[in-house]
């Protein structure tokens, strides 16, 4: 389960990932609960939440080009970077007592464009840390920080947020951010892309679009992984109303909810880690596919709040092993002087429209409370599921674990 951390670049890059990950899910909690604290609504929440994931519309395919022609090392390092200023920035607003929403919005973009740029160099890197026989085993591993850093963070800023509000989680995040970036820039790995020198500069920019869109397996995988995230992940922005319901106090509610999330996101996708036969990951992605429709609709017909921390934990391990698979089959599918470009395409279509469906889904919350849109998007995505097995690839991979296509 755990092989791929005896080699000392990867490790590093893991515990970097972590750190940065819990930062970005506490940063989420503790944001998200200060705008709907100054609002009161859970637009703004949703508005904000999608400031800080529409860099997902833009900077990944300007961030994939980068990962495939400069170091990739480098190139992360600069954006922790980014990411500590920001933290620093918002700390100093909230302790100054000047902080008003629309200085949050402008920070979530920053962040976000950050972030988002973040992801191809890292998952670019990845696959040049350890043998190719283990790059399942890390790909899963590193599913386990961005997944599981939903409990971390929560988990560690939860007694700050308490005891100090969201600045207390503002200063966490600063830190955990500084120490990513010392440990990338221990990182001795030199990782490069290449460019097709019989392309044009532009052609070799979309060349991870004509990648992704003529293979008949990841095109169509793409597409549902797509949908999934549109209709599972888009759920940030429901917390703070939906912890109202259940708890006293509806900000430390929600890191409940999200740790809860995180638990079960640590859980499955170590569990992932460990399979390594690939007829049975096939059957793991179809699985945790239908269980990350049933997860919302369970935390929308929760009666209590064990049923509601219940369905969290349901929605984060299934959603986790999910993306984790697919990203996987992704990653194999790639080659790797590319692999930057791809996995930004990848990025690309998911992360966009993530952000688009917290600030509908918030909408929507207001009008019809959080329950029912949790509950109806389930549904539709394990409908997804089954005209999924439409497509001959798809259905291969789910029953045979195939993916040489």
């Amino acid at each position: 389960m755990l092989d791929s951390l005896k080699y000392r670049d990867y490790r590093l890059l893991w515990l970097a990932s972590l750190s940065a990950g819990g930062a970005a899910w506490a940063l989420i909690v503790a944001r998200g609960w200060l705008v709907y604290t100054l609002s009161g609504s859970s637009v703004w929440v949703g508005l904000v939440t999608f400031t800080a994931m529409a860099p997902m519309f833009l900077a990944p395919p300007i961030a994939g080009y980068m990962a495939d022609k400069f170091n990739r090392r480098n190139l992360i390092a600069i954006l922790f970077t980014v990411q500590f200023t920001h933290n620093a920035v918002l700390v100093v607003l909230s302790v100054t007592d000047v902080i008003v929403v629309w200085h949050i919005v402008v920070l979530s973009f920053i962040n976000g464009f950050a972030r988002a740029s973040q992801m191809p160099a890292g998952q670019a890197l990845l696959p040049n840390l350890v043998p190719k026989d283990n790059l399942l085993n890390a790909i899963s591993l590193n599913a386990a920080t961005t997944q599981g850093s939903r409990l971390v963070g929560p988990a560690l800023v939860s007694p700050l947020m308490a005891a100090f509000g969201p600045v207390g989680a503002f200063a966490t995040c600063t830190l955990f951010y500084v120490f990513s970036f010392i440990l990338v820039l221990n990182i001795k790995t030199v990782s490069f892309g290449s460019m097709d020198k019989r392309e044009s500069a532009l052609g070799n920019f979309f060349a991870g679009l004509r990648f992704i869109y003529s293979h008949s397996l990841v095109l169509p995988l793409m597409i549902t992984v797509f949908l999934h995230c549109c209709l599972t992940m888009s759920f940030e922005s429901l917390l703070p109303v939906l912890s109202e319901g259940f708890f006293s106090d509806g900000g430390v509610g929600a890191t409940y909810l999200m740790m809860s999330v995180g638990t079960g996101a640590l859980i499955l996708v170590l569990a992932i880690a460990g399979v390594k036969n690939l007829k049975l990951r096939g059957r793991f992605l179809l699985i945790t596919a239908i269980f990350s429709g049933l997860g919302p609709v369970l935390l929308g017909i929760a009666p209590t709040v064990e049923v509601a921390l219940l369905g969290c934990f349901v929605m984060g391990g299934s959603q986790a092993a999910y993306m984790a698979i697919s990203g996987a089959v992704v990653q194999m599918s790639a080659p790797d002087y590319m692999r930057g470009r791809v996995m930004s395409v990848y990025l690309w279509h998911i992360g966009g429209m993530m952000a688009a469906f917290n600030l509908i889904n918030a909408a929507l919350a207001d009008h019809i409370g959080a329950s029912p849109v949790f509950i109806v998007t389930g549904l539709v995505f394990i409908l997804t599921i089954f005209i999924s097995f439409m497509s001959k690839p798809l259905r291969d991979l789910y029953i045979n674990g195939k993916v040489d296509y």
